[in-house]
């Protein structure tokens, strides 16, 4: 099941899937890239590109960013095929916009798509593996996120949109901590691909000059996540970018300053300049750390 699915990285999700044998709920809400609008459309092009290959699929245009939409497309996905192996959250929207600008509703409906968009349908799924689960059914189940480079390292104006994909990795660290023990697997992914996301960002289109941005060319790396092969790997997010693949790694101590008494502003002010001389710079959109 994939959240998405109707462009960009998702359709080349959904086409890799049943390419390999798999049986797929195709969703969309056939919306503008802002979320605005819906339609049937995309998501039915792509099933009608996986029948026409001898693929299975169907397709869904649920609102997974509301509780229903997320349950209605898990009990499709579970009454079509008889049950659900693989959830892949995908769903998003851009509304960018200095922070300085930007409105409610461009922050709520972009929270709403990206993260909610991704709690919902694993919650739904989870309950569904959890269930099997306590009747003495093996789960090798998976869930496979979308966050991104805005989120994890920065983006300007994109607030909404990187506050939300930092969400998605934080909750897949803890999901993947939680579910583990009911034979799922949660990872996610932060692709840079040219989609209709991206593709009227400068910089992206200079990228793609240089190294493959093709949305086929994250596909690979989710599909290994979903397979056995991946069985223990879970908690992680991985960088795609061309061919690149790095592991990222999250948030960790760096330099420390210990103090047996409690700390007061006199000593801070004393402290805090050699700390901060120490730490290593914040990774820029690329992900690594400029050089010192």
């Amino acid at each position: 099941m994939i959240t998405g699915a109707g462009n960009g990285l998702g359709r080349a999700h959904a086409l890799a899937f049943a390419a390999d044998g798999a049986a797929v709920v195709v969703n969309d809400l056939g919306g503008g890239r802002d979320g605005s609008g819906a339609s049937g459309g995309p998501a039915q092009q792509v099933v009608d590109e996986i029948t026409a290959a001898g693929g299975r699929a169907v397709a869904n245009t649920d609102d997974v960013s509301t509780w229903d939409g997320a349950k209605s497309l898990i009990d499709q996905a579970i009454d079509t095929f008889g049950g659900l192996d693989v959830v892949v959250n995908n769903a998003g929207i851009l509304r960018d916009r200095m922070l300085t600008s930007m409105s409610e509703s461009e922050w709520d409906a972009v929270i709403a798509v990206h993260l909610k968009g991704a709690f919902g349908p694993t919650r739904h799924a989870a309950e569904y593996w959890r269930n099997r689960a306590k009747s003495g059914a093996m789960n090798d189940a998976r869930v496979i996120n979308t966050t991104s480079p805005s989120g994890l390292f920065g983006s300007h104006g994109q607030t909404n949109y990187g506050a939300a994909k930092a969400g998605i990795a934080g909750f897949t660290v803890i999901a993947a901590m939680e579910l583990q023990r009911y034979g799922i697997t949660v990872n996610a992914v932060a692709p840079t691909a040219l989609t209709r996301m991206t593709d009227d960002l400068a910089a992206a289109r200079e990228l793609a000059d240089k190294v493959d941005l093709a949305p086929e060319g994250v596909s690979p790396l989710v599909l290994w996540l979903a397979s056995p092969a991946a069985r223990d790997v879970t908690g992680r997010v991985f960088a795609n970018i061309g061919g690149t693949i790095a592991v990222v790694e999250g948030w960790a101590y760096g330099p420390e300053v210990h103090s047996p008494q409690r700390w007061t502003i006199d000593r801070l002010n004393e402290e805090m300049p050699a700390l901060l001389a120490k730490a290593a710079p914040n990774a820029d959109m690329t992900g690594h750390r400029p050089v010192q």
